[in-house]
């Protein structure tokens, strides 16, 4: 039979392991920048890039994150270092839809077309 202390050292131990594998799973977590718009209705997006890359089987970044020229998909550019707002204004003007429908039609669109993930708003917009 074990002794108090050991237990009570075995407990810590569990313990401490268990929240450093939750602070280390937080790790990969993003919250999509919402902050360019003035009055948020919603809570920002929590969206698990490599987890849900790998469960969509995506694996070239220009999927998401993509880039047009003359109104033509660049096929081997990505915009990955770029925010969103850098080309998607918060009103539309131009060629390139405003930026809620912009992520809207990348996110919502491709689960749609995919029949697979989050389809309502609540889904995505998940308070925490």
């Amino acid at each position: 039979m074990m002794s108090r202390p050991s237990i009570s050292i075995l407990s810590a131990l569990l313990l401490f392991f268990l929240i450093m594998a939750t602070a280390n799973s937080q790790e990969d977590m993003t919250i999509i920048d919402n902050r360019v718009f003035p009055n948020p209705q919603r809570i920002s997006s929590i969206f698990q890039h490599d987890q849900h890359n790998e469960a969509a089987g995506i694996e070239e970044c220009q999927e998401c994150h993509h880039i047009y020229e003359d109104g033509k998909l660049l096929a081997d550019e990505s915009s990955e270092d770029q925010a969103c707002a850098d080309c998607h204004a918060l009103d539309p003007s131009g060629p390139a839809p405003a930026l809620r429908k912009a992520y809207h039609t990348n996110c919502k669109g491709c689960h749609e077309k995919n029949a697979t993930g989050p389809f309502l708003c609540g889904e995505c917009h998940v308070k925490p």
